[in-house]
């Protein structure tokens, strides 16, 4: 039996520094992958190409989420049709209150894509990064009047125990001040991360790398 390579020394630290223990993770760098589905663009339709191009002017790249969709134009098409409704149209809920759901929604089921895309909106529109950090985390930490609790806890009990919500914490939306329609709204959102999520990682969707640094 040949004999093996002594191992080499560690090196000695400099004078005063702490020795080098343990073993650094590698970089979490995707590479630009999209998804772990192999599902290359399909051809889009002029609306769509259009939309992208939009994207790229207004935020400086197309959201993963639409290119990993783009391997077939309708269901792009359907995706961000009911996206934009539910995020951009009219609603008694600004478009903060939509993105805190769609965090702590997504906290539940932990979903990585929509945590990091979603979490950088809550950041961007409400100018408070910890805001963020306490919707990605444990939103009953933050500082919230009772219409956020009220629309908060909501949304986790949909997204956990869908089949225990009951008219009493319909009424407590209404409590809170919110109108019929804003319960349909609330529910719809919350409705809408739990697919969302479902999807993201079912398929290991991956979210831009420009997310992470965004409004910190």
């Amino acid at each position: 039996m040949s004999a093996q390579p002594a191992a080499k020394p560690r090196p000695k630290p400099a004078a005063g520094a702490k020795p080098d223990v343990g073993v650094k993770p590698a970089p979490q760098d995707d590479g630009g992958r999209v998804m772990a589905l192999d599902l290359p663009e399909g051809e889009l339709s002029e609306a769509t190409r259009a939309y992208f191009a939009k994207c790229r002017e207004k935020i400086g790249f197309v959201p993963n989420v639409l290119r990993a969709y783009a391997h077939d134009d309708a269901k792009l098409s359907a995706f961000a049709a009911l996206y934009n409704d539910l995020m951009l149209g009219p609603s008694g809920l600004s478009k903060l209150e939509r993105e805190m759901i769609a965090v702590v929604v997504s906290s539940q089921n932990r979903c990585y894509y929509c945590l990091t895309a979603h979490g950088a909106a809550v950041r961007g529109l409400s100018g408070d990064p910890a805001l963020g950090e306490l919707m990605a985390m444990n939103h009953r930490a933050a500082e919230l009047g009772p219409r956020h609790r009220a629309m908060l806890d909501f949304a986790v009990r949909l997204s956990e125990a869908p089949w225990t919500v009951e008219e009493a914490h319909r009424q407590a939306l209404r409590d809170a001040g919110f109108q019929e329609r804003d319960l349909w709204d609330i529910a719809a959102v919350a409705s809408f991360f739990n697919m969302s999520n479902r999807m993201a990682s079912a398929v290991d969707m991956r979210p831009n790398p420009e997310y992470h640094a965004q409004a910190r």
